[in-house]
């Protein structure tokens, strides 16, 4: 039988260990990995191969660490993220899903967890259609305020175009791009045109 490969992301060990022997019950659930913390879950991440992660959103505290854990996750390795918390609130829910998560569970429902596993892994294509449009209302609220010219310098810069090869594909004086992308830093709400990219990439999870 081929396992769904599961990876625990959590900081508390016992419940790691309690969900661990929970979900090996199951003939085709394999935990194949477990991280207490954002580091060694991105070391996973890099290392070892598995098709859903258990996400605690507060790995540390009361800091949403989950979320951007999730985030750097997903750039590494593609895979069903699921979340897991004792929080109900409709902001971090939403926060969740625009992490890429793909479901969002109460611990204390701890015994929804099998099926919820094998529906992200088994038929994830209605949630990804949602999550594609999601995507795409959030890039498109986070470069509304750019204007047409500073929109399409944006594009071109997060397509790997350096800024001399804007210059001559847009038939641009220096100055004048220089002009437009400081408009563009400053209505993204960052300082360099790497993190103008990294931010709409993730959302404005940044």
């Amino acid at each position: 039988m081929n396992h769904i490969k599961v990876v625990l992301v959590e900081d508390d060990p016992d419940w790691i260990k309690a969900i661990t022997v929970f979900l090996n019950k199951e003939e085709d659930l394999l935990i194949v990995g477990a991280a207490t913390d954002s580091t060694e879950a991105i070391q996973l991440a890099r290392t070892i191969a598995f098709d859903v992660v258990l996400m605690d959103i507060q790995l540390n505290g009361s800091q949403l660490d989950g979320i951007h854990t999730a985030i750097e996750m997903l750039e590494l390795h593609p895979a069903k993220i699921i979340m897991l918390s004792s929080l109900t609130d409709e902001q971090v829910m939403t926060q969740s899903f625009t992490a890429g998560a793909v479901n969002y569970i109460e611990k204390s429902n701890f015994k929804a967890l099998p099926h919820a596993i094998r529906d992200a892994y088994h038929h994830p294509n209605a949630m990804e259609a949602l999550l594609k449009e999601f995507t795409r209302l959030k890039r498109e609220e986070q470069l509304k305020e750019l204007t047409s010219a500073e929109r399409e310098v944006f594009e071109l810069i997060e397509e790997g175009y350096t800024q001399p090869e804007i210059e001559k594909k847009l038939y641009k004086a220096e100055s004048t791009l220089k002009n437009q992308v400081n408009k563009m830093l400053k209505k993204l709400g960052v300082k360099s045109s790497k993190e103008a990219v990294k931010k709409v990439k993730r959302k404005g999870l940044f």
